[in-house]
């Protein structure tokens, strides 16, 4: 008798024993795919981020357009992206004035630009070329002559970098000629350079790319005429052959400006963008239906979406 109770006894604990073990193993279970449903919604989070895409700001003092700058830059801060990109011609011109006149350009753009409360990358376009014209009375030989101030003030005129997944190239669109003018060129360096960075790359990452001059475009089309063609100086002459390059990557974005207009061409997987101006109309109005304004570009995992953001100014006399 004692020995029936005894083993019923052991088998009641066993049989307890394993019912509490089951549902600790139960809880254990879901609590770790808890805690890996955290940490995938953690790391797809981690993945998104958003940056602004602002070109053709021209700043100068003159049509008030330093202010249009701050006030460009009020909107961006609230906005909170990570980083910001310019998208070249961010000073009014250096073209054809002298060093004292595009100096001061310059300090003012950077100056304004130091209010921004995240990193900003630039991107370098035909107006931050110091001296090219002959009006300016520079000559080839001074020491900042050509992308040389740009390059002491700004940036190296093509680089690249990465921000979270993505990658991001900053190409130098700005031909040069013997008789000083631009034209639209990506020079003999800058493809072996884009060639071996994407390579580094690998076709899995997501590419952005950053040019002045277009690589691909309508806005003759519209701008001008329907049968209107592209000059030299509005478009990149050898785009064909970048554009062969960078549609073996995961080339996502192209992100252009200089023709102060507003378009999404999406040709072989990739979203030609030109983002409009910060300056519109040269802060003279809208030019073409198009307000001063900024693209706002959102990520999120491999995906995109873009927005022009109107950051409400208004020309002033």
């Amino acid at each position: 008798m004692n020995s029936y109770l005894r083993l019923n006894s052991t088998t009641f604990l066993n049989s307890k024993m394993n019912r509490i073990l089951f549902f600790l193993a139960i809880f254990l279970i879901l609590a770790g795919c808890n805690q890996t449903t955290q940490k995938e919604s953690s790391t797809q989070a981690n993945d998104n981020f958003s940056f602004v895409f602002m070109t053709d700001v021209h700043v100068t003092k003159d049509r008030h357009a330093d202010e249009g700058l701050m006030q460009a830059i009020d909107t961006i801060n609230k906005l909170a992206p990570d980083f910001v990109l310019t998208g070249g011609d961010n000073i009014m011109d250096a073209l054809g004035q002298p060093h004292s006149t595009a100096d001061s350009l310059y300090s003012l753009f950077d100056e304004t630009m130091k209010n921004l409360k995240m990193p900003w990358y630039s991107t370098m376009g035909n107006h931050e070329v110091f001296g090219l014209y002959e009006s300016s009375g520079v000559s080839p030989s001074d020491d900042e002559y050509g992308k040389l101030m740009y390059e002491n003030r700004f940036a190296k005129r093509y680089y690249s970098f990465d921000y979270k997944d993505w990658h991001f190239i900053v190409l130098d669109a700005i031909g040069m000629t013997e008789d000083r003018h631009y034209y639209g060129h990506i020079d003999d360096e800058q493809i072996e350079w884009l060639k071996s960075d994407l390579e580094k790359t690998g076709k899995e990452r997501p590419v952005v790319i950053s040019t002045h001059i277009p690589l691909l475009s309508v806005g003759e089309q519209i701008m001008v005429a329907s049968t209107g063609a592209f000059s030299e100086g509005s478009i990149v002459t050898n785009a064909n052959i970048v554009r062969k390059i960078i549609e073996q990557y995961n080339t996502k974005i192209v992100l252009q400006g200089h023709l102060h207009f507003l378009e999404d061409i999406n040709y072989n997987g990739i979203h030609y963008i030109t983002g409009g101006a910060v300056s519109s109309q040269w802060w003279q109005g809208p030019r073409f239906g198009m307000q001063e304004g900024f693209l706002k570009i959102d990520v999120s995992g491999e995906q995109f979406k873009w927005e022009y953001i109107d950051f409400g100014w208004e020309p002033k006399s």
